[in-house]
């Protein structure tokens, strides 16, 4: 009996002392993990604080620095090199910046040559050597930019280099403005034009250049028809509010013009030249899958001008 106690009382002994270390290794283990915690939160904390340090010397170097790039500049003094900071200065980029609310800006032109054979002066009555010769010509070759500014307003600005047209040779090229104006479309009604441009009489005169099948007019066009002038017009589309689908059914244009052609601003009197057009488009739609249209036109003009002055 005395052993058996002895024996179980060694067990209980042992026992107790086996736990009683685990537990307070355990409690040691959780002090050790707060502590951790701790200093990760003091390590965030002051990481936070280094951090919002630096921002604020960045913006004050910034405050005191010229605008430009810093690069390192290494300078030798003696056997030793020293770094030091300098301003690099930055290059301006080459850019376009808008004067006003420009909602669309497009630059373009287009070049027209063509060939000539033959006395192609004979019908003014210049033969021999006063007649042109055989000849490459360059027609036309036109840059231009139109856009629309301050939402109620379009505009074109186009000009020509005009080759020196004689018989002895030059290397002299002209430019000279074709289209210049300003229109206010702010009522497609009514809408004002103003500056230079065709004065609206003659279908084959007011054709754009690019959409003729060749690029000459015919002498009768040339002869009647009072091409680019200086002035004003009123014109519109009436129906564009009133029947949407069919705007350009109906199209006017009233105008007052110099007379005189295109970059003269004298006129030669007191008297101005009246021009007066009416357009109705009764078909606009496609023929045999093309676009096609049917327009009926007629143009008024009025015009007095001084003995000598060249229409």
């Amino acid at each position: 009996m005395f052993s058996k106690r002895c024996f179980l009382t060694g067990i209980s002994v042992g026992l107790l002392l086996v736990v009683q270390p685990l537990g307070a290794q355990t409690s040691s283990e959780s002090e050790r993990l707060q502590k951790l915690e701790r200093a990760v939160e003091l390590l965030e904390k002051r990481n936070a604080e280094l951090q919002s340090e630096i921002s604020s010397l960045k913006a004050q170097q910034a405050a005191l620095v010229p605008e430009g790039k810093m690069k390192t500049k290494i300078i030798s003094e003696g056997k030793t090199y020293v770094e030091k900071g300098v301003v690099e200065e930055a290059k301006v980029p080459v850019y376009v910046q808008q004067a006003g609310s420009e909602l669309k800006l497009v630059l373009g032109g287009f070049i027209q040559t063509n060939f000539e054979d033959g006395d192609v002066s004979a019908f003014e009555g210049r033969f021999g050597k006063t007649a042109l010769k055989d000849r490459f010509r360059l027609r036309r070759a036109r840059i231009g930019m139109t856009g629309d500014f301050a939402e109620n307003f379009d505009f074109k600005i186009e000009g020509d280099f005009e080759q020196n047209d004689g018989t002895s040779p030059s290397n002299r090229v002209d430019f000279s403005g074709t289209d210049i104006w300003v229109n206010w479309h702010q009522f497609p009604a009514a809408q004002i034009k103003v500056g230079q441009y065709k004065a609206p009489f003659g279908l084959e005169q007011l054709t754009p250049d690019t959409a003729l099948l060749i690029i000459e007019r015919s002498n009768t066009t040339g002869a009647i028809t009072p091409d680019r002038q200086i002035g004003v017009e009123l014109w519109g589309k009436p129906l564009t509010n009133i029947w949407p689908a069919q705007k350009d059914l109906l199209t006017y244009y009233a105008g007052i013009f110099n007379g005189n052609g295109r970059n003269i601003n004298n006129n030669d009197n007191n008297n101005f030249m009246y021009v007066g057009r009416l357009e109705l488009m009764p078909f606009k739609g496609k023929v045999f899958g093309q676009a096609s249209s049917l327009k009926l036109g007629g143009d008024v003009l009025n015009s007095r001008d001084d003995k000598g002055t060249n229409i």
